[in-house]
């Protein structure tokens, strides 16, 4: 088994916002993955991190 790169325990950088879609405009998760990200398996988490992650997220307001 391959080991799972370090990572915070989530991508929430408290910039919530679903206001125009089911995305979080701050952490890039989907309403569900929010819902469900304490239930989560490690690997699950993973996968939303990748892809969250190539898709320029987590975004902080600075």
């Amino acid at each position: 088994m391959t080991a799972l790169p370090p990572r915070p325990d989530t991508p929430c950088v408290a910039v919530c916002s679903t206001t125009f879609d089911e995305i979080c405009r701050g952490c890039g998760r989907s309403v569900i993955e929010v819902a469900h990200w304490v239930s989560m398996t490690a690997e699950a988490k993973e996968l939303v991190w990748q892809r969250i992650l190539a898709q320029g997220y987590p975004r902080r307001n600075t």
